[in-house]
């Protein structure tokens, strides 16, 4: 297949121009780790990000950082973390999911919208998405956003990018608003909850006034023989002594706890966010499950009564990661059913291409929903271009 990486804008500008004359459709890449998502689309050439590299602005006093969208995640986190200040939604790393190599890029982050395990305290990477430049599918170049937050009226193209998985145009610069780096953080650990008690315990902390920073359940078989369900607190380190010692008084119906050490909490936190505990076997297709967390543990019953799966909770019980057999499409048939009589939203994470070629990968969208969708991508790229059916059959 045909590789382009242009060096500038300006270049990416003349690729898409060209590939719009030639009707050629181009599959995005950055950094490559996040290849896997989304359907299987048919496409004649790649556009790479790899050479659109460097980070273009960053004021630590006004907690702002830019880049070009090739820039290496890697170089954007050791720079913040220089400065004691971190992008505050903990992006997932999907390369041990998905089998993939490579360095993934903050680009990628943004076409995927990646979160991790904090953003039910600090909210999903679009939330801190300020400004973004792209070339769309007609090979202009669109800029939306600043260096400040801001309220925006009409059509907001920064959110509306973010999450889009390239379908509406290539991004070439990001600027994401940053926070301080947490000084420490406590995790504490219950052992042997069942799934529906161990909501019930993360739904008290959560809601409680200790600002919990994380959530998380591991049922026994996932990465030990015990059940465990973990709380993560952080801040200033007497700050985060008190609210687990707190938080501890207020969970104690809920049986023996413990605080973790630093190390191997971490190691667990980072486990979590990469859903390393589901990476194998590699043949097992991997759903991401969002629903309400006082139908999780009865929406997984459900599903383990007529699947055979392996699962774990994050975000309190509202994100649901599950593995099931790769035999046929049934397992995608048995979530949508079980998902439209509970509520929830379902995206097939991890599967082989035929299988993202014959399901839908992410929710179904109801016809009106999917009208607006259509007529978003034809606004943006006419031709169809740019990762055609990425997201959605035809669009």
């Amino acid at each position: 297949m045909v590789s382009f990486s242009p060096s500038s804008e300006a270049e990416a500008c003349a690729t898409i121009k060209d590939a719009c004359a030639l009707r050629r459709p181009l599959a995005i890449e950055g950094g490559g780790t996040r290849a896997g998502l989304g359907r299987a689309a048919q496409v004649e050439a790649t556009l790479s990000t790899k050479a659109l590299s460097g980070i273009t602005l960053y004021e630590p006093a006004e907690l702002v950082i830019a880049a070009t969208a090739g820039t290496p995640l890697a170089e954007i986190e050791q720079t913040l973390a220089a400065r004691n200040q971190c992008l505050p939604f903990e992006p997932m790393d999907h390369r041990a999911l998905l089998g993939t190599h490579g360095e993934p890029t903050i680009g990628g982050v943004t076409a995927c919208n990646i979160s991790g395990p904090r953003r039910i305290q600090a909210g999903a990477c679009r939330d801190h998405l300020i400004g973004v430049r792209l070339v769309n599918g007609r090979g202009e170049i669109v800029k939306s956003g600043g260096r400040v937050m801001k309220n925006v009226t009409g059509l907001d193209l920064v959110k509306l990018n973010c999450g889009a998985y390239g379908t509406l145009g290539l991004l070439t610069e990001i600027t994401y608003k940053v926070l301080p780096k947490p000084e420490t953080s406590g995790t504490l650990a219950f052992f042997g909850l069942n799934d529906a008690r161990a909501i019930e315990a993360m739904s008290r902390a959560l809601g409680s006034p200790y600002e919990v920073s994380a959530a998380a359940h591991l049922p026994a078989g996932i990465g030990s023989g015990k059940a465990r369900t973990l709380l993560r607190i952080e801040n200033f380190a007497h700050s985060v002594d008190y609210r687990l010692r707190e938080l501890q008084k207020l969970l104690a119906p809920f049986g023996e706890n413990l605080r973790l050490i630093e190390d191997e909490a971490n190691r667990l936190w980072r486990d979590i966010r990469d859903c390393f505990f589901l990476a194998q076997p590699r043949e097992r297709p991997i759903w991401r499950i969002s629903t309400a967390p006082t139908r999780a543990a009865s929406l997984v019953g459900r599903l383990a009564g007529e699947l055979d799966i392996k699962h774990f909770y994050d975000w309190g019980g509202g994100l649901i990661w599950l593995s099931v057999p790769e035999e046929d499409d049934s397992g995608a048939r048995v979530i949508r059913t079980a998902l439209a009589a509970g509520g929830g939203h379902a995206a097939l994470v991890r599967g082989p291409h035929n299988l993202r070629s014959r399901i839908d990968v992410f929710q179904p969208l109801a016809a009106p929903l999917m009208k607006l969708t259509a007529g978003i991508k034809s606004s943006f790229d006419p031709d169809a271009i740019l990762n055609p059916g990425r997201m959605y059959a035809g669009v």
